[in-house]
Parts: structure tokens; sequence; C-alpha cells
């Protein structure tokens, strides 16, 4: 049976892979990184929400446009800052600074939000493109990044599930 077949009978049978194995998992317990990601990533999302207010408003009033640039820069900078210390995290707990298996996607769909962050910086910096042009871009990339943050509420989901399932087969 391929390996494709055997995770397909088992998501039927209520089993599935595990996201870490016992090993990984008390690395991750024991990390400081781990708690610094449980804070960036509320500050990260508080953060969004006032720079999505101000990129709203000033696309549909024309005002505060340098209120909404300061908000997507520090937006931008928390960004780094989670990913930076997200990929320290991973580097601890699956040995590998990124594309671990358990997070493969999470990390590929962050590459995005990060390229569409970094293009508004380039635009801002660069005096590329209009102002609404710029503030597209930030919409585009808070996009993706409401996509990604899904992503992680939903490992978050898997990993609680996966603690309180011990039918979860371990990586």
């Amino acid at each position: 049976m391929s390996a494709a077949h055997t995770a397909q009978a088992n998501d039927i049978q209520g089993i599935r892979k595990a996201l870490y194995s016992t090993e990984q998992r008390r690395r991750r317990d024991e990390s400081v990184w781990t708690v610094i990601q449980g804070v960036l990533a509320p500050v990260q999302f508080l953060v969004f929400l006032i720079s999505l207010g101000l990129v709203i408003r000033t696309l549909a009033t024309a005002e505060g446009a340098l209120a909404a640039d300061v908000s997507i820069v520090i937006k931008t900078l928390v960004l780094y800052t989670i990913m930076v210390t997200g990929s320290i995290w991973e580097k601890v707990v699956f040995g590998k600074w990124l594309f671990a298996e358990s997070f493969f996607w999470e990390d590929v769909f962050s590459m995005l939000v990060l390229a569409l962050h970094t293009l508004y910086l380039v635009m801002l910096f660069g005096g590329i493109g209009t102002t609404d042009q710029r503030l597209l871009v930030a919409l585009a990339a808070y996009a993706a990044y409401i996509v990604n943050a899904g992503q992680f509420l939903w490992k978050l989901r898997m990993a609680r599930l996966d603690a309180a399932q011990p039918r979860a087969v371990a990586a």
C-alpha cells in the first residue's frame, strides 16, 4: 500500500500522524522559543488589526497615509521578528531551520507573506507606485497573513488534539 493510501486509511480510521514525536514535544515544551512565539503571535495580530484599520481608512478617505505606512512598517518588522524566532523554534524542535515536515505548508505560505510585506517595503522606500498601489500590496500581504494565521491556529488545535488522543501516530 502506498504512503498516500496508508495516510488516507489512517484518516478514515481516525488515526492520523502526530505533529510531534515524543522527543519533539519535549523540546517544544521546554523551549523558551515556544513562549516567545506564543507572545509574538497575538502581538502581531493586534498590530495587524490596527494597521488594517489605518490602511482601509486611507484607501477610503485618502487621509492618514503616513500613519498607514508607519503601521505597515511596524507590522512588517513584527513579522520579520516572528519569522526569525519561529525558524529558531523550528530548529530547536525539529532540527531544521524551516520546512520541517509537520509545518512545511505553513512555512511555504509564510514565504509568500514575507515576500508581499517585503515588496511593500521596496515600494515604500524605493518610491515605487502610488500610495493606493502600495496599500493594495499591503492588503494582499494582509490577506496572505490571515491565511497563514489560520494555518497556525489549525496546527495549534491539531497539537492539542494530539495531546488528548493517544491514538495519533508519532512522526
